[in-house]
């Protein structure tokens, strides 16, 4: 397994650059509002320590309102402008993160569904939903208080050394005990964090293989391995997570030893001042006020440490994504001229020195629709993806329409090659939508069409709000047969000139499967079709079969002539209508 890249830190920060480049006017003006803010706050311990001293000289009750009034004037400025401040700041950043995860988005559509299949799904899964939550709770929950304490602390040491140097030192004693704490924080966190994202990529695509697959695990009787697999691999996550929260106490238990020290720090340096006369009873008071002050925006800046370790572990993730470079176009754009498809030659292996295609040679006419068939291994799966230029052949060529694929470039090559597969997704949301992912303008009367040609129509409109009602996830649920009924619908849609079925009907069960062999062959009237046989009866219907062993095409023939010549696929044949017989006895 390959995962996707993740991005350094200087390109993270190049990315967050270049997105946050046209906010760069409103970024001053938050810069300038929180700081008024922070000023407020800051301006009222010497206002309480001055209340002191009035109070200390016995001074008349009535030199008390001035300074009560300023003290709720410094309240209302503070509240008002750090939460003008934060609403600006939430104006900013939200619409930075809105472009990165279209950025990542786009670019996760568009990469090369090869190097989607060497990362796994559950990473590129991982990344589009737990690395993007992490993100977005860490913008809209810690990034206003991380900016509050920045400002905060760096303006309480001014407020400090502006009463008394000395008390400006008392308070600075700590320092270096939390530098330390921070420096040893990070030096174990980043690496932890990281690692624990990589351990949720792999159980959730642990995850996907065992769930998805669960028919097939049940049939073969692989459930204790598999469940063996999930249990080690979420075991892994937890304890990286159970080490995050045991880091994170640690990290609390020295900050807080910080504090103790710091604060007695402060008392000792202040009752000596005030009993020299250097100092008076409000100043020490202000400086006592401005230390626990300093505290807790200062704890809370080195604990959204922790939460930018995590949030700069996931934004790394996402960069990795977006900054990937888009699909190669060649130069000079070629158009198929037809339909057909010419595979010449071609070998292709998952790992070096194990080629699973070996000098595969096939050609389609236009129009002709093919049947793929083959015992499990023989390399079907592997041809029909190539021919859908997932992965690339290790040697030969493929051509679709007389031009090779190499010179088509991806994009022209998905709009010439529509591939369903037996692991069809329902979308979340209405049904119209799910199918106009096929085609983004389709209107009420195209989506019909599609529906009908596929036996789709009747159950569509009977739905509770018919083709508007919503599926998938939270949504009206869909059985198998008609997920794979909607998936050919939004082949209709595509209408691409060439189709690869690689087993669409596989997960239909018995009962739906003769209508989902209907609806697929409606489906691909005038394409040109190589389908992946799950059920020969579909090679009956087909205008050629094509029998691959070994990676290896060792027949070619219509059903008539292959059932007669006696061959591999004559063997095949006996064996499924004995099957079937069985089954109905």
């Amino acid at each position: 397994m390959t995962l996707l890249p993740t991005a350094s830190p200087a390109e993270t920060r190049r990315m967050i650059w270049e997105l946050m480049r046209p906010q760069r006017r409103r970024a001053v003006a938050i810069v300038a509002v929180l700081l008024g803010g922070t000023v407020a706050g800051l301006a009222v311990p010497p206002v309480l320590g001055h209340i002191v001293d009035l109070v200390a000289d016995e001074r008349p009750a009535g030199d008390l309102t001035a300074p009560a009034v300023a003290l709720l004037a410094l309240a209302l400025a503070q509240g008002v402008l750090i939460g003008l401040g934060t609403a600006l700041l939430a104006r900013v950043a939200e619409p930075v993160l809105a472009q990165l995860r279209e950025r990542v988005v786009r670019r996760a559509l568009w990469l090369p569904l090869g190097q989607v299949e060497r990362a796994g799904s559950g990473d590129l899964l991982a990344r589009v939903g737990d690395d993007v939550a992490a993100t977005a709770q860490a913008v809209r929950n810690a990034l206003a208080p991380f900016a509050i304490s920045v400002l905060t602390v760096g303006l309480t040491v001014a407020g400090l050394a502006a009463l008394d140097w000395r008390l400006a030192l008392a308070g600075l004693c700590v320092a270096p005990i939390q530098v330390w704490t921070l420096r040893w924080y990070l030096q174990r966190a980043a690496p932890l964090y990281a690692a624990e994202r990589a351990a949720g990529s792999g159980r959730a695509q642990q995850l996907l293989d065992s769930i998805g697959g669960a028919s097939t695990v049940r049939a073969f009787g692989l459930g204790t391995p598999h469940t063996a697999r999930i249990a080690e691999r979420s075991g892994t996550a937890m304890d990286l997570s159970l080490s995050a929260v045991r880091l994170q106490t640690r990290f609390y238990a020295r900050l807080n030893g910080a504090e103790l020290a710091g604060t007695s720090a402060i008392l000792l340096v202040g009752f000596l001042l005030v009993r020299d006369g250097a100092a008076s009873v409000g100043e020490a008071t202000a400086a006592a006020l401005y230390f626990v002050r300093l505290f807790d925006p200062l704890n809370m800046l080195l604990g959204l440490i922790d939460d930018a370790q995590s949030a700069t572990a996931s934004l790394a993730r996402l960069v990795g994504v977006a900054q990937l470079p888009e699909p190669v176009e060649p130069a000079t754009r070629r158009r198929p001229h037809d339909a057909s498809v010419r595979v010449s030659a071609v070998s292709f292996g998952y790992a070096p020195g194990h080629e699973v295609l070996h000098g595969v040679g096939l050609e389609l006419a236009p129009g002709e629709r093919v049947a793929l068939v083959g015992v499990s291994g023989a390399g079907k799966t592997t041809l029909a993806k190539l021919i859908a230029g997932i992965h690339d052949a290790s040697s030969g060529e493929i051509a679709l329409g007389g031009v090779p694929i190499a010179q088509l470039g991806p994009r022209a090559t998905r709009r010439a090659v529509g591939l369903i597969t037996q692991e069809v997704h329902v979308f979340a949301g209405a049904l119209a939508d799910d199918l106009r992912l096929a085609r983004p303008h389709a209107g009420a009367d195209e989506l019909a069409a599609a529906l009908r040609r596929v036996g789709a129509l009747d159950w569509a409109r009977a739905l509770p709000d018919g083709v508007d009602t919503v599926i998938g996830r939270g949504g009206h649920r869909i059985d198998a047969a008609r997920s794979q009924q909607l998936a050919l619908a939004r082949l209709v849609l595509a209408d691409p000139p060439i189709a690869v079925l690689d087993e669409a009907t596989a997960e239909a069960g018995s009962a739906g499967a003769r209508m989902l062999e209907r609806a697929a062959a409606r489906a691909l009237e005038g394409r040109t079709a190589l389908v992946v046989a799950h059920r020969l009866t579909q090679a009956v219907e087909a205008d050629r079969v094509v029998v691959l062993d070994g990676g290896r095409v060792r027949e070619s023939g219509t059903h008539a002539e292959l059932v007669v010549a006696g061959g591999a696929y004559a063997e095949l044949w006996a064996a499924w209508t004995s099957s079937k017989s069985q089954a109905r006895t």
